[in-house]
């Protein structure tokens, strides 16, 4: 398989490109309940089914009223609370009526005067000195938000607490989504073994299969985890050609440049085409990623380092996005990126694009981020103990305390 090692920039280019083709893929719709809708994929546009707000909505406790009238006194002649509907008669001069927030504002009423706003006096109510009102004051006018038939949430949406919200106001019980994408993940290395095993000394249990297959579902995808494969050329293959009649294969271990790394040669067996072979990141150099044929199809294909951070942050930058796609997502939101500042130097390599493992503290006044001691992309306990990636661009060899940097989110 002929090299092609890109830059973060251009790899991130070339998964762009992919992530069109993907989107342009057919794919399968199923229905259902709104209830275990969060984190699927819509595939039908949610629409206002009338307006919203449907009646001119109070938005505080207090006194609907003609603005005109005011400073008042005005005569309180009824009470409204959320739901009711003030049916009596068209508020005249002179008047005002009770009423909650969410209510409707009765017909005549042009504004609400606050509760905490007014002076009440046996069944009169006026309006504090000092205090002003213009008309249109804490009241939404009907239709405001959306009117019958506007779009609430296109397809191609992630469906998040927001967006299941306006589903909910408009009616949907059920909403279509695409099907989840079904992930293969494939790890290879004759030193794995399984989670439960006691392993000897030289073995370690295979715990790529599953962060790969939480991050997976994370995106709302289904992953499939595969058995582990030997470093053995024919069962590598014969593996990938299996992982194929998945949507998307994520393969980890065996794509550097060691004697008894298979990937790549059983990817061009079954004649894969690369996109790129390499990254100049840190970690996750050896990357490959490209297509593959299956019957009258063409895979895409992902192989991922061996070391464990490795695998985590190059399937959320080059994985992540895909497998978004692939699934009916539109727009670019894979992978996750935040900014913040660093409360500690966070130290480059040469040539290449590094993330550091940190922890990353938000609130109200901004993000602050902290570089944490690792020994390399083998260290799973610091990743558990990080938030995010730290990341130190390419040609700069430290980002010093204070720097505002970007931040790489996992998960």
């Amino acid at each position: 398989m002929r090299e092609r090692v890109l830059g973060y920039r251009e790899a991130e280019a070339a998964i762009r490109k992919a992530t069109d083709a993907a989107r342009e893929l057919p794919k399968l719709v199923n229905r259902i309940s709104l209830t275990t809708a969060l984190g699927r994929v819509l595939a039908e546009p949610l629409r206002a089914d009338r307006d919203q707000p449907p009646f001119a909505r109070s938005t505080r406790d207090g006194f609907a009223v003609r603005a005109e009238d005011l400073p008042g006194p005005l005569k309180v002649v009824g009470q409204l609370r959320a739901g009711e509907m003030w049916r009596d008669r068209v508020l005249g001069a002179g008047e005002a009526v009770e009423i909650m927030t969410g209510a409707a504002v009765p017909e005549g009423a042009n504004a609400v005067a606050m509760a905490e706003h007014v002076e009440l006096g046996g069944d009169t109510v006026r309006l504090m000195t000092g205090r002003r009102l213009a008309a249109g004051e804490n009241v939404v006018p009907r239709g405001a938000e959306a009117c019958a038939g506007d779009l609430l949430v296109d397809a191609g949406t992630r469906l998040e607490p927001a967006q299941i919200s306006a589903a909910a106001v408009a009616g949907y019980a059920e909403v279509e989504v695409y099907a989840r994408t079904r992930v293969a993940i494939l790890a290879t290395g004759d030193e794995l073994i399984e989670v439960a095993e006691k392993p000897k000394l030289a073995e370690i249990r295979n715990s790529n299969s599953y962060s790969l297959a939480a991050q997976v579902e994370a995106m709302g995808a289904e992953p499939v985890r595969l058995p582990i494969v030997a470093d053995e050329l024919e069962a590598t293959e014969q593996a990938i050609r299996a992982a194929l009649a998945c949507d998307v294969v994520v393969m980890t271990g065996g794509v550097s440049m060691g004697k008894f790394d298979y990937v790549e040669h059983a990817l061009e067996r079954i004649g894969a085409e690369a996109v790129f072979t390499g990254a100049r990141i840190q970690p996750g150099k050896p990357v490959v990623f490209g297509r593959a044929p299956h019957g009258s199809e063409r895979k895409f294909f992902l192989g991922l380092p061996g070391n464990p951070i490795s695998t985590m942050v190059t399937f959320a930058l080059f994985g992540a996005p895909l497998v978004a796609a692939l699934s009916g997502e539109t727009g670019w939101h894979w992978p996750r990126w935040t900014r913040g500042r660093l409360t500690a130097e966070a130290r480059g390599k040469a040539g290449l694009t590094r993330f550091v493992p940190a922890t990353v503290e938000g609130s109200i006044d901004g993000v602050k981020v902290t570089p944490r001691v690792w020994q390399g992309s083998g260290d799973v306990a610091s990743a558990a103990r990080a938030d995010g990636y730290v990341v130190v661009p390419e040609g700069a060899d430290r980002m010093p305390t204070g720097a505002e940097v970007s931040v790489l989110l996992i998960g």
